[in-house]
């Protein structure tokens, strides 16, 4: 039997070493014998201090930019390089670190049946970071995870943990959303470009850890003890909103703007669930925590969208909503005294003149897109501030006669537009005298929805019970079921 046919028998050979954490002395020799053995080389990225020792070799570090997500990555680079190993029947691949040590793609080769993987030991980035932790991490109990996966392999975990792959600082805001109600003084330190001569060991806080430095490949956290375990539904829930994002054709295409119809659907939903609500009957809220699921989901989702843009994160949503929350709260969170909740207003408004102080004019940052009667009470409330207002509800009262009597005139021309007009002002005036009467137009004229909605339906089943459907009785047969329903207390 020849060298060629011995060669169909064998099988394709992917040879794996590590270049250590970054310094070129700590590469074993055996090491760098492999590399110049096998001329096919491949890097799984040229971004490591120490892949100059591998000449001549592919890097996959345009998978990265192209991939929707790590484990597509991953998955990518193996198939490459078992589709290189067949071609060449023996590759060289160069992994920063050790191969050993949180290694995905080599978790991805070593799996496969088709190509024989040949493993090297190597220096990984832990050595160095135990000596400058100055701890034994099995006296410690440390446990390693990896930053991608963070919410579900530190759920319940309280520390200590030594998390690897923060390469950005998107990870290090992950992490800091994936625990519910932290310490934001809870201790941390990032360990950065560990054992190289532009080192950086920051102790920081939970608070501050994504904003201490721009975090790389060669940045690690470590977390001495959590006090909080990472809440892992929310995580859950978020990588969900990922996923989605990354696999699902609907999600994809979706834009801010074409998501804004959903968003208010479910805003009414929830409105609608709340609606619903009975103190006396817990079941009731079943609807409402559903409801309120969906309408955080478009929160998730536009954070999603925003987050593959490279704009901002879930985090910084979080953190914003936090942080001016506590700003307009200085009863709360400062030496302010309040009185009353109309004390309360007064500080918000002038914290808020004080954050933008570019609002100079009376209407400034009123929503003009929002619901029409919230729209009107909001512009009227503006206009009062500077005292363009009736004394009291007298006035609104006596101008909804006048606007009605308008309304009867533009009909009378016969013009639709100014009847349309006249209208708006009749209801205008409607919502001034509910904002004199302290009285939410919204939620008046929607319970009085409701209420004509169930009169209907009453009318309609004591209709159906006299053998008559609403459609053929007169009206005045109609008016009588419906001082029928009215006497009802119910209705």
């Amino acid at each position: 039997m020849g060298w060629r046919d011995l060669k169909d028998f064998l099988m394709p050979r992917i040879v794996i070493v590590g270049l250590g954490p970054g310094d070129d002395s700590l590469i074993t020799v055996g090491t760098l014998a492999v590399i110049n053995r096998i001329p096919v080389r491949y890097l799984r990225t040229g971004q490591h201090p120490s892949a100059h020792v591998v000449p001549n070799a592919t890097t996959f570090d345009h998978i990265y930019e192209g991939a929707p997500s790590f484990e597509d990555v991953y998955a990518t680079i193996a198939t490459e390089l078992i589709a290189a190993a067949h071609q060449h029947d023996e590759v060289l691949y160069a992994v920063p670190g050790s191969p050993l040590v949180l290694e995905r793609t080599v978790a991805h080769l070593r799996a496969q049946t088709d190509v024989e993987v040949e493993l090297h030991a190597a220096i990984s980035f832990l050595d160095d970071v135990w000596r400058i932790l100055n701890i034994d991490p099995f006296e410690a109990g440390v446990r390693l995870i990896d930053g991608h996966v963070f919410t579900e392999a530190a759920a319940g975990v309280t520390g200590p943990m030594l998390v690897a792959h923060t390469h950005a600082n998107w990870v290090l805001s992950d992490i800091k959303l994936s625990v519910d109600d932290p310490d934001p003084t809870t201790p941390v330190i990032l360990l950065h470009h560990v054992g190289l001569p532009d080192q950086r060991i920051e102790n920081t806080t939970w608070a501050e850890m994504d904003r201490v430095l721009d975090a790389d490949h060669l940045t690690s956290l470590y977390i001495p003890s959590l006090g909080t375990p990472v809440a892992a539904e929310l995580v859950r829930f978020h990588q969900l909103a990922r996923t989605l994002r990354d696999q699902c054709p609907w999600d994809m295409e979706q834009t801010h703007h074409s998501l804004v119809s959903y968003l208010l659907e479910e805003t009414y939903e929830v409105v609608d669930a709340i609606e619903k609500l009975n103190v006396d009957d817990p079941s009731t809220d079943d609807d409402l925590i559903e409801e309120l699921g969906d309408l955080l989901y478009q929160v998730e989702f536009h954070a999603a969208i925003a987050e593959e843009q490279g704009r901002f994160t879930m985090a910084d949503v979080a953190r914003t909503v936090h942080d001016k929350l506590v700003s307009r709260h200085p009863h709360v969170f400062g030496d302010v005294e309040v009185n009353s909740s109309s004390d309360v207003e007064s500080n918000w408004e002038e914290i808020k003149r004080k954050e933008k102080p570019h609002r100079t004019g009376i209407f400034d940052g009123v929503v003009l897109g929002a619901p029409s009667l919230q729209l009107a009470v909001k512009m009227q409330s503006r206009a009062a501030k500077v005292g363009f207002d009736w004394p009291d509800v007298n006035g609104p009262l006596a101008k909804i006669s006048e606007e009605a009597g308008e309304v009867r005139d533009a009909l009378m021309t016969g013009d639709p537009e100014a009847t349309m007009t006249e209208m708006g002002d009749l209801l205008f005036a409607v919502v001034n005298v509910a904002r004199h009467l302290d009285i939410d137009p919204e939620s008046a004229l929607r319970t009085a929805v409701n209420k004509f909605r169930s009169r209907v339906e009453s009318v309609e089943k004591l209709a159906t019970e006299q053998g008559l459907t609403m459609k053929e009785m007169t009206l005045e047969q109609l008016d009588t079921l419906w001082e029928v329903v009215k006497q009802h207390p119910t209705h």
